[in-house]
């Protein structure tokens, strides 16, 4: 058995606080490594990470380094005399100079069923293809993107109404709780990392803005489980006569009609899609505050056959 565990832990987002408190209890956290602060809003003020937080907190030792890969940043990891590096959504690739610093290496909490779901954006891509579950995957990282063998996996199912925020909350305590049962394990070497399977490789890749915008010619499934997956970042959005609509919450309807058109409705604000149609049950017009949809049709005063969307149709945006 080996004394009090030495942990470097690597993270960012609000995903990575369970997992860094499983380490906290399970060891001495020798730094907090995070991505550096970025300027935000209007007023550019200066935002600190999730994870930074919590160790200023609890006043953990901080690293930011801008890239791992620097030089000046390789050496002040390598001044830590690890065990391990535990890392769960810390947002760079690690180099390979990086990779083979600890002895135990760098163990990664992945939040999918690996190797389904390689990439940068697991969670919102499960959601957005209707899978039924998904879960943690706690892996030996190696140069390749979440190609590394892997610990254990853990199952977790995606519920019907379920969004990315919601389901990153149950990830991220999942990943926790396989941390405090076998990262002892993995270190006192008890637990080998198995490679993994060369069939059902997916990847997951990065989210992009403008893959928010709602096209009403695809089926109304498809959109609505893209709007869970991307909330609440980047967010899924529609336009109405120039006004941009941030689409909050919807469920399916059965309305038909021509794609983007409002539909006579007694379910409110729907509207018809290439197959079925779309109930939208809250958004947030740019610059106002978020209401229902019942509520932003009646004050609009919209008639159904406007259309929604940027396309032909002169009443769209």
């Amino acid at each position: 058995m080996l004394g009090v565990m030495k942990i470097l832990f690597f993270g960012t987002p609000e995903f990575s606080i369970a997992p860094l408190e499983a380490c906290f209890s399970l060891g001495q956290i020798l730094a907090v490594v995070t991505q550096p602060d970025k300027p935000l809003g209007r007023g550019r003020a200066i935002h600190f990470s999730p994870i930074k937080q919590w160790a200023l907190e609890h006043r953990l030792h901080i690293l930011q380094p801008a890239r791992l890969k620097q030089a000046q940043a390789v050496e002040e990891l390598q001044a830590f005399q690890a065990d391990i590096a535990v890392v769960a959504a810390y947002g760079q690739l690690f180099p390979p100079q990086v990779l083979g610093l600890w002895g135990r290496g760098c163990v990664n909490v992945h939040a999918s069923l690996l190797p389904r779901w390689r990439g940068a954006s697991p969670i919102a891509r499960a959601i957005e293809a209707g899978d039924k579950e998904t879960g943690v995957s706690l892996m030996r990282m190696e140069e390749g993107l979440d190609t590394g063998p892997v610990f254990i996996r853990s199952g977790v199912s995606i519920a019907a109404q379920e969004t990315a925020q919601s389901l990153h909350r149950r990830l991220s305590e999942e990943g926790a709780r396989l941390l405090l049962e076998h990262l002892p394990a993995i270190v006192e070497g008890r637990l080998e990392a198995q490679p993994q399977p060369k069939e059902g490789v997916v990847l997951a890749p990065r989210l992009r803005k403008e893959e928010g915008e709602l096209d009403f010619r695809q089926p109304a499934y498809v959109l609505e489980r893209r709007i869970r997956a991307f909330w609440p970042w980047p967010g899924c959005y529609t336009w109405l006569r120039g006004q941009r609509l941030i689409v909050m919450e919807a469920k399916l309807g059965q309305g038909r009609g021509e794609p983007g058109q409002l539909l006579a409705s007694a379910e409110g604000l729907e509207i018809a899609c290439e197959e079925g149609s779309l109930v939208v049950c809250r958004l947030k017009p740019d610059s106002r505050s978020a209401l229902g949809g019942r509520e932003f049709l009646l004050g609009q005063r919209l008639a159904p056959g406007v259309f929604f969307g940027k396309g032909p149709h002169p009443q769209g945006g």
